[in-house]
């Protein structure tokens, strides 16, 4: 399989009601649920890219552009951005769509670096090929 073709079947969306139990005092979904949930796709995204243990080494910038109200459904999508020897930067966008009408926005985009590793939790080459 090419890089390509390996890269598109990994790509990864979850999707996930935003509830009262999820919100701060503004009613919009704490940041760090938003990043606990992001961290866990760009995860699962890396982990179906190469099917090898990966970690979270790093996450880039991370904007918060706009606010994901409760009663509101979150989009996580998260795609392969760039591959290294041993590591993958995954891109995670989430977008926030309003549950009786048709209405979507960005509202937080980030990068995730993952890094392939052994059972001693040693870096290895992300893909065998």
């Amino acid at each position: 399989m090419d890089l390509q073709e390996r890269i598109k079947l990994s790509e990864t969306k979850v999707f996930k009601a935003v509830f009262p139990n999820t919100t701060n005092h503004y009613d919009t979904l704490f940041g760090g649920t938003a990043l606990q949930v992001m961290d866990e796709v760009a995860f699962i995204c890396a982990t179906r890219f190469c099917r090898k243990k990966v970690v979270t080494v790093s996450s880039d910038r991370v904007d918060f552009k706009h606010p994901i109200h409760s009663g509101t459904i979150a989009e996580f999508s998260a795609h392969v951005e760039e591959v290294g020897n041993s590591s993958v930067k995954v891109r995670v966008e989430v977008f926030v769509e309003e549950m009786y009408e048709v209405k979507r926005e960005k509202a937080i985009s980030g990068v995730f670096t993952m890094v392939a590793v052994d059972d001693q939790k040693k870096p290895v080459k992300i893909l065998d090929e």
